[in-house]
């Protein structure tokens, strides 16, 4: 019996060492601390999903949102979280870098003014100080195209980089408007502070709609299975995400009780309709329109072929 005993303990032991040894490896480099934007990644974790794919995952946040898209194309890192735009930037510059599955896949940033301001309307802003926060060219371009679809130009206005807070910026009165704030995030803390905002969405206002978060490969690991099992096993959070929300919450916030406010709470649902529902996919007349736009608007050299930009490793 005592054999016995001692042979199951073996050959357990043996088999917790095998499925620890079996499961592969996986960084993630998030764009930004953890935050709601990132749900169904944590859900997928919180829910066994990347486990049960044999991966061992690891979200780690980045000390600068521009080095994560950088240290994967140098091969210090598996996957990348960035943005549509900048990871085009990349690309036109050469960092070997494609897109394997999509986060959000509508843009978030918007231009806001506060709701009792004298602003209505787009064409309102001429002579207005408009606040923004880095985001390069692309601010710029997007910008330009809101105001001349509006008939103002970019010396209609005076765009002032204020390199801090946006919410503040308008709290303040320092500025009329900010340009690149979050639907699901900056708007409702305005509200919150008891002075909400009227928004002005780009993609309403002449700018070609793309993708908020997107997670991107070194293109030279194309052919590594961890990507297609990580990409299922996402896909999986996703619909987990959408059929039980608060449950959801509610993990999300025992692994970061730093986020437990009014403020992520709402934040978590206010962006649950613009998760990518089907990760993998992508509309390349979307991404091929949005890539014209920065030509057009001298942020690339060239556009490139879909493949450069996306790919679906279901196919």
């Amino acid at each position: 019996m005592k054999k016995i005993f001692l042979s199951i303990i073996f050959f357990t032991t043996i088999l917790i060492c095998s499925t620890t040894e079996a499961a592969e490896k996986l960084t993630v480099l998030l764009d930004w601390f953890a935050n709601p934007d990132h749900a169904p990644l944590f859900v997928a974790e919180q829910q066994g999903y990347f486990k049960e794919a044999g991966l061992d995952v690891s979200l780690i946040g980045p000390a600068d949102p521009s080095d994560p898209p950088k240290l994967v194309a140098a091969g210090k890192a598996d996957i990348a979280i960035t943005y549509e735009p900048q990871f085009i930037e990349q690309v036109d510059q050469g960092l070997p870098l494609v897109r394997i599955a999509t986060l959000i896949d509508k843009p978030l940033d918007c231009l806001g003014v506060l709701n009792d301001s004298s602003i209505k309307k787009i064409s309102d802003l001429k002579g207005k100080r408009i606040g923004y926060s880095n985001g390069g060219g692309v601010t710029s371009a997007t910008l330009k195209i809101m105001l001349e679809k509006n008939g103002l130009t970019l010396n209609d206005v005076e765009l002032i980089n204020i390199h801090y807070d946006l919410t503040q910026a308008l709290l303040s009165k320092k500025m009329d408007a900010v340009t690149g704030i979050m639907r699901t995030f900056e708007v409702i803390q305005l509200e919150l502070a008891n002075h909400p905002a009227r928004i002005f969405l780009p993609e309403k206002n002449g700018v070609p709609t793309y993708n908020e978060l997107i997670l991107v490969i070194n293109k030279k690991n194309l052919n590594d299975k961890r990507f297609q099992k990580f990409v299922a096993a996402l896909q999986k959070g996703v619909d987990y995400l959408q059929k039980h929300p608060d449950e959801s919450w509610k993990l999300f916030v025992k692994s970061h009780p730093e986020l437990d406010d009014k403020l992520n709470q709402r934040a978590w649902v206010a962006t649950l309709p613009y998760f990518a529902k089907h990760p993998a996919e992508f509309n390349s007349i979307e991404w091929q329109a949005f890539a014209k736009f920065m030509q057009q608007n001298n942020l690339i050299k060239n556009t490139q072929p879909m493949s450069h930009y996306a790919i679906n490793l279901n196919h």
